[in-house]
């Protein structure tokens, strides 16, 4: 094998939102989640309030869209319809 060809895989620390910290392994060294498998719904079979409202306005900051530049309208969910299908009242 050629000398230096992989990279350097040193321990890292995944720390948790809910306090779990998990050692491993990384590339990309210690970095922090919000959610893990001893918090996910998911894993638990608790139901939990997952902070929807900060996803969206993270993305909404990381990509620049701005909540009043909809397209439908203020607020309004566009719904795409079949063609040639009546709607069900």
């Amino acid at each position: 094998m050629k000398p230096e060809m992989h990279p350097v895989y040193p321990p890292s620390r995944i720390t948790c939102a809910c306090g779990n910290i998990v050692e491993t392994h990384s590339t990309r060294g210690s970095f922090s989640v919000e959610i893990c498998s001893n918090c996910h719904p998911f894993f638990t079979g608790k139901y939990k309030l997952v902070d929807t409202a900060g996803r969206i306005d993270r993305f909404r900051k990381k990509y620049g869209s701005n909540p009043t530049e909809t397209a439908a309208g203020e607020g309004a969910i566009a719904v795409p319809v079949a063609k040639g299908k009546k709607a069900k009242a």
